[in-house]
């Protein structure tokens, strides 16, 4: 071993060598001879580039599939890139300073493919250098020709279930982004808006007062509503107002769902203002007209804003009716608004022909379904029942895009009639390709094709149906695959991919999608922000990191983080995983230089040691209990608890004990048998070897390369990431318990330790200066177990007389001409 690790060196050396000899693929014969573990991968968006929280999340995904590899499983871990939605167009058009409506469809489609496929590369090669542990040969893309028939294919399926249905309906629509959005790409703001309260005139000719935040609309107003119990209002039943400024009148309509203290009590309804619009217009069954545009913009022949955008014609309109006396009152109100998660732009509501899944129908169903799966951390299934109990619409899954999966379908502009394609056409594109003959219902010609593609999610939601038929066309074994073992995702998509999944392995396969969930939090920036690309909020760009840092110190980072919990980005943390790389070098220049010299003979076996020494049986001892500890922790997906578990024992036991310990049978070995001299250098040899194979999920590249140099011949794998956990240590079932007398005794000399080396630095002596007589003050219990390890004081104390007394003393360390006296008090 060199004197220094260099892991530029090692990442480049060890990056090629995984890839050359195929360290990471499973094969069939694993398949058939092991359990198998299987990862629903999340594919990230292919929309430019990648920030530290992409690293953080998917080296969570990591540290499992490694974790389970070396504990005996065949791990199919796929990797996908979702290249299909609009964060992909947004990033084209940006890139190429084009806009998809001035290039045109099909030019612009073949933009986005081209430029998905370089992203996608880097996007690769930085995961590698990460050493993720993917197959690289089980790649997919949610816009591949393989994806997109299976797409429609779902939709197909769907359809003729009946779950999914056409509807011209009002539609959550951005008119920033040109397309319709699900209820689940929305988020909630507070923001402050101007609360005007208008004057309406009743059929009398009395004044009726109507408290509104979107004026705006009042050219759409259809109707006034209040509650059926208010007093106040119980004698317009039956009666019209007229509007102002556009002095059309409209019904005033009784509803118990007006709330009586707000505002006025009296509420208008237009098309569309909020969500309360839409509702009241189909449940009172009113003709409305649309007065808003797809393009943001209010109809040209709308007196006042005709062409203006929302904002400006908000402005406008207040304006006009300050003007004619039309406003009672104004205040500053902040409320809550929905905005495109995308674009942080407001949402409205515009009615358009759009493909929805009917999820409301079946919301205990999902809730059912949502018990069924094991959560982690169990408190994220919260989140997801509460998504569910509130869902408030159907799944809107249509989008007007250029870039995405088209729907499978045309439509007969004569009758209506939905004219679907048939499965050996797929994929296909109904723009691309014609119906090609009459309607089969009326006989006509005109059919056009559907236009708008689907939503992103409604191709993400397949991503285990995505995985099962990779693996199919790669392995063969009567193994059930679906459910997979384990879905990993963050918590922000728990209602998006989460539930879609949910849903879509239900309508598909009445089964649930993964045993497993596994949630991570965020990266936050110093502003307490998620770091995101949308955000702009990722100055820890990836690959400038690793030119400062080793990707084992980033990975050892993001380890350290709870599962679910958001984390905030450290460099400090990044400076410890530093020490730690050092550390860990320098712990195996030891081994290297004491358990597997030449000069020492052949190597030692797999075959377990059965020591026979206190101090041997006591690491051997906590090898076990960390193993069982770190084994549980992994287990309950609780990596930065295992970690833990290795830290204490690496930095504790191993370091500042063991090496310690042991290092007077390699200094003066006169003092020792050969047997024991043997015996100590094979438990070095195998503990360190088990050590090793710990930290090899969290430090991939250090861990291996160590392997390389000492343990490679004689384990036979071309890594250490082929092995599986070594039984060395916790394979024997006579070891279960492991040597707990032994580990008493060791617990009692460690305490002597400790009051020699405080002793010692007090007096800001070196540790290796001798003394001429230890005197240890204990029990007479504590003195037996003492005597049985006393080769090791001595070596520790650097003295050749050792005294008990059985009566208390002070502990202290006198210096009598050059000659140093201590005395130690150990208190059972």
């Amino acid at each position: 071993m060199e004197k220094k690790y260099d892991h530029q060196f090692q990442e480049l050396r060890l990056k090629k060598m995984w890839h050359d000899t195929g360290v990471y693929r499973l094969n069939q014969l694993d398949v058939d001879e092991r359990p198998l573990f299987t990862i629903d991968t999340p594919p990230p968006t292919v929309s430019g580039a990648l920030h530290i929280g992409h690293i953080f999340s998917y080296t969570h995904t990591d540290l499992i599939a490694r974790y389970q590899r070396m504990s005996g499983a065949a791990v199919f871990y796929p990797f996908g890139f979702d290249g299909n939605g609009l964060p992909t167009e947004r990033f084209v058009e940006k890139k190429k300073s084009v806009t998809a409506l001035s290039l045109g469809r099909s030019a612009f489609i073949n933009l986005c493919l081209h430029e998905t496929i370089e992203v996608e590369k880097k996007f690769q090669d930085l995961f590698q250098t990460m050493a993720l542990s993917i197959d690289w040969r089980h790649v997919y893309s949610t816009i591949d020709p393989q994806t997109r028939k299976l797409s429609q294919q779902s939709f197909l399926d769907l359809f003729r279930k009946k779950f999914v249905y056409r509807k011209e309906e009002p539609a959550l629509y951005c008119t920033t982004c040109y397309t319709s959005v699900s209820q689940a790409e929305l988020e909630d703001v507070e923001q402050e808006t101007l609360m005007s309260t208008l004057l309406f005139t009743y059929q009398d000719g009395t004044s009726l007062s109507i408290a509104t935040t979107r004026p705006e609309f009042l050219a759409s107003c259809v109707a006034l509503l209040y509650h059926k119990d208010d007093q106040r209002y119980a004698h317009l039943s039956g009666g019209f107002a007229r509007v102002p400024l556009y002095n059309h009148q409209v019904p005033l309509i009784p509803d118990t769902s007006v709330k009586m203290d707000k505002g006025t009590g009296l509420v208008m309804c237009c098309a569309f203002g909020d969500t309360s619009d839409i509702e009241w217009i189909k449940k009172h069954r009113l003709t409305f007209v649309q007065i808003l545009q797809k393009n943001g913009r209010f109809a040209p022949d709308i007196a006042y804003i005709g062409d203006l955008k929302v904002k400006p014609a908000r402005e406008k309109i207040l304006t006009e009716l300050a003007h004619n006396d039309l406003i009672i009152d104004q205040k500053k109100i902040a409320h809550a608004v929905n905005i495109h998660e995308r674009c942080k732009n407001s949402i409205e509501f515009l009615s358009l022909p759009q493909w929805f899944i009917d999820i409301k129908s079946y919301k205990d169903i999902f809730m059912t379904k949502g018990a069924e799966i094991s959560w982690y951390p169990g408190y994220m299934k919260s989140r997801y029942d509460n998504w569910v109990e509130h869902i408030n619409w159907d799944w809107c899954i249509s989008r007007q895009r250029f870039f995405g999966i088209p729907f499978p379908c045309w439509h007969c502009s004569h009758c209506g009639e939905i004219l679907l394609a048939q499965a050996s056409q797929l994929p296909i594109d109904p723009q691309e390709t014609p119906y090609g003959k009459p309607c089969p219902s009326c006989g006509n010609d005109t059919v056009v094709a559907d236009m708008d593609v689907m939503d992103t999610w409604n191709t993400s939601s397949l991503t285990p149906m995505i995985c099962q038929q990779i693996f199919n066309q790669k392995y063969t074994t009567d193994k059930i695959f679906l459910p997979m073992s384990m879905r990993p995702q963050a918590h922000d998509i728990i209602r998006t991919w989460a539930f879609d999944t949910i849903v879509k392995s239900w309508m598909h396969n009445k089964q649930i999608p993964w045993q497993d969930i596994v949630i991570s939090g965020h990266v936050l920036s110093t502003e307490k922000q998620k770091i995101s690309k949308s955000q702009g909020n990722s100055p820890l760009e990836p690959e400038n990191l690793l030119k400062s840092y080793p990707a084992d110190v980033i990975r050892y980072w993001a380890a350290g983080a709870q599962l679910g919990a958001d984390t905030p980005f450290s460099e400090n943390q990044l400076k410890i995983g530093m020490r730690l790389i050092v550390k860990l070098w320098n712990a195996y220049l030891f081994v290297a230089e004491h358990a597997i010299k030449p000069e020492h003979g052949a190597k030692f076996s797999h075959k377990p040691v059965d020591p026979r020494d206190k101090l041997n049986q006591w690491i051997m001892h906590q090898a076990l209990q960390t193993f069982k500890h770190y084994k549980k922790s992994f287990e309950l997906y609780n990596f930065h608890k295992a970690l833990e578990h290795i830290e204490r024992f690496f930095w504790n036991d191993w370091c500042d004990n063991y090496l310690e310990l042991i290092k007077d049978q390699f200094f003066n070995p006169d003092n020792y048998t050969v047997e024991q001299k043997d015996e100590t250098r094979a438990i070095l040899y195998q503990v360190g070897f088990e050590l090793l194979q710990w930290y090899a999920p969290f430090l991939p590249y250090i861990t291996d390369a160590i392997y390389q140099e000492l343990y490679k011949g004689d384990h036979g794998k071309d890594s250490l990431h082929q092995t599986t956990y070594s039984s060395f240590v916790h394979g024997d079932d006579s070891r279960a318990e492991g040597f707990p007398q032994a580990a008493a005794t060791v617990q009692t000399l460690l305490m002597v330790v400790q009051h020699l080396r405080k002793l010692k630095t007090d007096k800001a002596l070196s540790l290796k200066t001798e003394l001429h007589t230890l005197t240890i003050s204990c029990s007479e219990s504590i003195q037996k177990e003492l005597v049985t390890v006393e080769k090791i004081i001595k070596g520790v104390a650097r003295t050749q007389t050792i005294i008990y007394a059985h009566e208390p003393m002070e502990s202290k360390l006198v210096d009598n001409h050059t000659l140093y006296e201590a005395t130690i008090c150990i208190e059972p």
